[in-house]
């Protein structure tokens, strides 16, 4: 391996390209490729496409990006200049439907502008760039600490399960649901990582596996349909997996296929955890029902990865991007600020009082 992935931040304003640098996803296990990316049209692309992905760097990609957006208007009056910062907004805003960092992240720069009403272009842009870096910064911090609760839940050794990749891939550093393993690593622990495949695009065979396998962790990648047999061989001892929105009620909308695990862990009697950033929570949504699912294009089914055509032309495709997984099949929701249990709805209000608690 050329260059070891932990090494690199997987999302970095890149100050003097003046350009939003990421790992290419797409790319990876094979090439460790990185971008520099200063138009909208490329940020929007790779959000969509999935060179940057997870929702807690989709967040921070978003904020970065809407900052470059601003860079590049000239206009000096205030209204002239929040218009086009408010179309670069929305543009970014309609990527990826799903993900609530997206549109906690772009909101969160908005605001910044909202804020400081009449304000010259130029000290918007520097306060654009402040809370930018701001957004990345705290999701160090978030995952670190994320890790810590995560981390007291096992033990040296445990055999680990995880659904997709919600790994330092999918936020600056450390990540969420792999956050306690990476912690673990630092500290001399090793854990016996199982990488479902997650089809169809295979973020745990190409991502979690890689990315284990560079913190020396033992990793086995096993096609999603393989879950129960590993569990029931006793093998797993915890499920940790992210997750893109939650619903107030602990409802949880991940990766498709999360749900099953979810399930699976439950007549096993094996933990299932869910890692959750406070801003991946969005209260203003009752239940998961409430969740807008994305549907990908179904050439991803039958045609990516393949030589050749996997399924017979003309044939119907559903490729929902994510499920959601009900709260009852959730034995925890682990956040920066504590870990959240049952009853979720009055768990996560205490979450959030919490966070207000500490930040004055």
């Amino acid at each position: 391996m050329s260059k070891n992935i932990l090494s690199i931040d997987t999302v970095a304003l890149d100050e003097e390209k003046r350009a939003l640098k990421i790992i290419d996803q797409t790319k990876l296990p094979g090439t460790v490729e990185i971008l520099y990316l200063t138009k909208q049209e490329e940020i929007y692309e790779a959000i969509y496409l999935l060179r940057v992905r997870g929702a807690p760097a989709i967040g921070v990609a978003a904020a970065i990006g809407i900052y470059l957006a601003a860079l590049e208007i000239t206009d000096t009056a205030y209204d002239d200049f929040y218009a086009k910062f408010k179309k670069a907004k929305d543009y970014l805003d309609s990527s990826r439907p799903t993900a609530v960092n997206l549109s906690w992240a772009l909101k969160r720069m908005e605001k910044v502008v909202l804020d400081h009403r009449g304000a010259e272009s130029a000290v918007l842009k520097e306060l654009l760039h402040d809370e930018a870096v701001k957004i990345r910064d705290e999701d160090v911090w978030v995952c670190k600490s994320l890790g810590e609760y995560g981390l007291s839940l096992i033990k040296d050794g445990d055999g680990i399960l995880t659904h997709c990749n919600a790994g330092q891939l999918a936020t600056v550093k450390y990540g969420t649901a792999l956050a306690p393993v990476h912690l673990g690593g630092e500290r001399g622990m090793k854990f016996k990582v199982f990488c479902d495949e997650t089809r169809p695009l295979l973020q745990g065979a190409r991502l979690s596996s890689f990315e284990m396998v560079s913190a020396g962790m033992d990793t086995t990648v096993i096609c999603d349909n393989m879950a129960s047999q590993v569990m029931k061989n006793g093998w797993v001892k915890a499920c940790f997996v992210g997750c893109d929105r939650v619903a107030a009620n602990g409802d949880a909308a991940n990766k498709i296929g999360t749900c099953g695990v979810a399930i699976l862990a439950k007549h096993y009697g094996i933990p299932f955890y869910v890692c959750a950033p406070t801003s991946t929570i969005d209260m203003s949504v009752k239940e998961g029902k409430d969740i807008v699912i994305e549907e990908r294009k179904g050439e991803e089914v039958t045609e990516m990865w393949y030589r050749e055509r996997m399924a017979p032309q003309g044939v119907k495709v559903f490729n929902p991007a994510f499920d959601v997984t009900d709260h009852d099949l959730i034995d925890a929701i682990i956040t920066e600020y504590g870990i959240v249990r049952a009853p979720y709805t009055e768990g996560l209000i205490k979450i959030f009082e919490e966070k207000a608690k500490q930040n004055g």
